[in-house]
């Protein structure tokens, strides 16, 4: 059965999440992916920290960044990167120099034939050498170009770079999200601004596409990560924008019910309950040991139960840490109070519902072995979800890309090895 996106030939020049999520999504919907890479340069936080890494070196990065299977950079670290393998799936990977001899021909011969464009660097980072949006549109006037930076492709902020993490705090998330009798420096690191930001160019590009097919024409999307993640504060922004109330962090509470997060017997093991009604507070109380408080006229609604916050927090607290975590949310559940326990990434790796719903994938690699990985989101009641193409190593495609898309001949394709455009290495110089 077809995919939903089959037909459709999309360049991924993504680089760390946002691009290459974006990718990996149309990928997944049947898009044929070529991710274009080079073998004489190398984009930190994508294929790797750094493209070399000594086991020493992994032994003291965190997991995010030192998690190579059996903490073994291996001889190809790069393709045994496990935050690129988990982007990488469903895509192919050629190589070419744009800043060498004959390395703009072989991408304007690629973007002759292809439908979309996604990239996420700073703005102004693809005009410099020559591959900006103009340049791609007078190429084929057909493409869809997907261009996300931090903040927009104009404006006196345009130049600056930006994580997921700096374009949270400019636009106000740090100042939400800490605890609340501390500030933003007690935060913990987050980007989710990278993955709304991924999910954004996917939109972006479908609903470009869908015009194009009404219209013959090619598209320029201006996507800013921060707007993208302004969205997620909507009300609080026009909040602070119409009536001048800046609103400061509430940790883990709510405006409206009784919620937090609370410790559990054992190491770092909590659960969060949300409280939303009389009939919930009564399933509280009960569990927690404290009926007394159902009559209790400092508890009588739900606003004078918001203003003694601290009383419930305390007692809470002091109930869950006798209880190991499974049994804290089963009592509660049992008197019908929402609660769930907070999952680290080796339990949400174990949960069963995830399992039964089968989100982890079983991929094998060439380089980096058989694992599970996370799989879509999603799923598509007439087209089932298939893996049609493991992890991608760098270069795995590059003959069928020169010789079968773009047309080179043989004697093409050993000249541009000599020339440093195809390989499957970085060149030794890269560490």
């Amino acid at each position: 059965m077809p995919l939903p996106l089959s037909g459709l030939r999309v360049i991924d020049l993504g680089v760390v999440l946002a691009g290459p999520q974006a990718a990996l999504m149309l990928g997944d919907l049947g898009a044929e992916v070529i991710r274009v890479e080079s073998t004489q340069a190398f984009a930190p936080l994508t294929r790797g920290l750094v493209a070399r890494p000594s086991r020493e070196m992994v032994r003291t990065l965190p997991p995010i960044m030192g998690g190579y299977p059996g903490r073994d950079p291996g001889q190809r670290p790069w393709n045994r990167f496990p935050w690129f393998n988990t982007l990488a799936r469903n895509k192919l990977s050629m190589t070419v120099d744009l800043r060498r001899p004959r390395g703009m021909e072989i991408m304007h011969r690629l973007l002759r034939i292809s439908d979309c464009l996604l990239v996420n660097q700073r703005a102004g980072t693809m005009d410099e050498i020559g591959l900006g949006y103009e340049a791609a549109a007078a190429v084929n006037p057909r493409i869809v170009y997907v261009d996300a930076s931090g903040f927009g492709a104009t404006g006196p902020w345009s130049r600056y770079r930006a994580f997921g993490s700096q374009v949270e705090a400019v636009v106000g998330h740090d100042v939400l999200r800490h605890e609340p009798k501390g500030d933003i420096h007690s935060n913990s690191w987050t980007v989710a601004a990278d993955a709304a930001s991924g999910m954004c160019m996917a939109a972006a590009a479908l609903m470009a596409l869908w015009r194009r097919e009404e219209t013959g024409q090619g598209e320029y999307v201006d996507l800013s990560m921060a707007e993208v993640f302004l969205t997620n504060l909507g009300s609080i922004v026009l909040d602070q924008a119409i009536n001048g109330r800046c609103l400061g962090s509430l940790g883990n509470r709510d405006y409206t019910a009784i919620q937090g997060c609370y410790p559990c017997a054992g190491e770092d093991r909590w659960i969060v309950l949300t409280v939303c009604d009389d009939a919930a507070w009564a399933g509280l109380v009960r569990t927690i040991g404290r009926p007394e408080w159902e009559h209790d006229p400092a508890f009588a609604t739900a606003e004078l139960r918001r203003a003694n916050y601290d009383r419930i927090d305390e007692a809470i607290t002091a109930w869950t840490r006798g209880l190991s975590r499974a049994e804290a949310v089963e009592r509660l559940r049992r008197n019908g109070v929402i609660a769930g326990p907070v999952l680290d990434d080796a339990d949400a790796f174990h949960d069963p519902h995830l399992r039964a719903r089968g989100f982890f994938l079983d991929i094998e690699q060439a380089d980096a072995g058989r694992h599970d990985y996370p799989g879509p989101p999603y799923r598509l009641r007439g087209t089932p979800f298939r893996v049609r193409q493991s992890p991608v190593r760098l270069g795995e495609h590059n003959e069928y890309v020169y010789r079968e898309l773009l047309g080179y001949s043989a004697d093409d394709y050993q000249q541009f090895i000599e020339l440093g455009h195809v390989g499957t290495e970085y060149a030794p110089d890269i560490a």
